[in-house]
């Protein structure tokens, strides 16, 4: 399971890039762009969340959305950094820190209790989710999403492996 969930971050990794550099090429305060930082800042949140759950810490969090929203350059850096802080995050757990159950609270004061591998499928999926929020956005204001299929990505990332030439 450690080789998948390091192969899911690095998809997320390389989803959230394509879907931040797709979104640099609209109009900056356009309303696709806006609605996309809103979702994607949102997912930002939750991965720092989850991230202070998973080592037991706490965070500043008050709530799963930010008051005041960054622009997308800001937000694309932090992003990026997340996603990063994530992949080594799990490349150095072992199995028995996946299975180990963690209590933390939830922001808006419910008491919780998950794995970290758990948590982690969480925050792949949940990412997951809003990224095709934000192409189902694009998509129906006639723009092109960025390719961020997991498929797509194994391929890319893994081509060899795979059977495929380098591109």
């Amino acid at each position: 399971m450690q080789k998948t969930l390091l192969r899911l971050f690095r998809y997320k990794a390389w989803a959230d890039d394509a879907l931040l550099t797709a979104l640099a090429t609209l109009p900056p305060e356009g309303r696709v762009t806006t609605l996309a930082i809103k979702a994607l800042s949102h997912t930002y949140v939750v991965d720092r969340i989850f991230a202070a759950h998973l080592a037991r810490s706490e965070h500043a969090y008050a709530a799963a959305n930010l008051a005041e929203l960054p622009g997308l350059g800001q937000l694309g850096l932090e992003l990026r950094a997340n996603d990063q802080d994530y992949v080594r995050l799990v490349s150095g757990l072992s199995r028995a820190e996946l299975d180990e159950p963690i209590d933390f609270t939830f922001t808006d004061g419910a008491p919780g209790r998950m794995t970290r591998e758990e948590m982690l499928m969480h925050v792949i999926t949940h990412g997951t989710g809003h990224r095709g929020q934000v192409s189902a956005l694009m998509l129906l204001n006639a723009l092109a999403p960025a390719q961020d299929g997991f498929t797509t990505y194994l391929h890319a990332a893994e081509g060899l492996e795979r059977g495929r030439l380098a591109a």
